[in-house]
């Protein structure tokens, strides 16, 4: 399954079959790479809450893990980011930006291969967010991120959907070994991307966007 360059697809994390953040996303391209995605400033979004709207990171994993759930809708109100899903591979690579629009740093974001979907009038890739990231500095100098988070959570097997801590690990080390190098997709590549001026960002999520998770 491929994606037209332009197309308007869903970009969702999924947590033990719920939709955890959902993101409106352009298809930049779809080849034998992966998927490059450009998620605009003010992009409709929705994302996992508590009863009292509290977000995942606001509370102890020990309570959110008893809470009841919804799904609030809003805007990706940060500066635009690119995201990089290289086929088969068990990461993303995320291209952050100042709020001036400027190339800021990368941002490996560890996670479950894709799975793409088709409904016609709206399709998508789901993928489950494994939460240990890479930061990765224009000088090519990496940081591990939210590892305290990732400790805390894999203390409830019963509840966490990473099951393979090593593994996890284990492609944050072969991916920092490649930015390390200044290899692909750390070599500059699409640093300054500008989307066409024709794409919209739309008023809000279409119709479908939270159809049950493929996963």
């Amino acid at each position: 399954m491929r994606f037209a360059p332009g197309r308007l697809i869903m970009h969702r994390n999924v947590r033990h079959g719920r939709l955890g953040w959902v993101r409106a996303a352009r298809v930049v391209s779809d080849d034998d790479r992966g998927l490059l995605l450009w998620v605009a400033r003010n992009s409709p979004v929705a994302h996992e809450v508590t009863a009292a709207g509290l977000g995942m990171r606001a509370v102890p994993f020990a309570e959110w893990i008893t809470s009841s759930y919804r799904l609030d809708q809003g805007r990706w109100n940060g500066p635009p980011v690119l995201k990089f899903l290289p086929t088969g591979a068990a990461h993303s690579v995320w291209w952050f930006r100042d709020a001036h629009g400027r190339f800021q740093n990368w941002y490996v974001n560890l996670e479950e291969p894709g799975v793409r979907w088709d409904d016609g009038a709206v399709a998508g890739v789901d993928m489950v967010d494994q939460d240990l990231d890479v930061v990765v500095h224009p000088d090519l100098s990496w940081e591990w991120k939210d590892e305290d988070e990732f400790v805390e959570r894999l203390a409830f097997p019963g509840h966490y959907w990473v099951t393979d801590e090593k593994a996890v690990r284990a492609e944050g080390e072969r991916v920092i070994r490649i930015a390390e190098a200044g290899e692909f997709p750390f070599d500059g590549t699409w640093c300054d991307f500008t989307p066409p001026p024709e794409w919209d960002v739309p008023d809000e999520l279409p119709p479908g966007w939270d159809r049950p998770p493929v996963r």
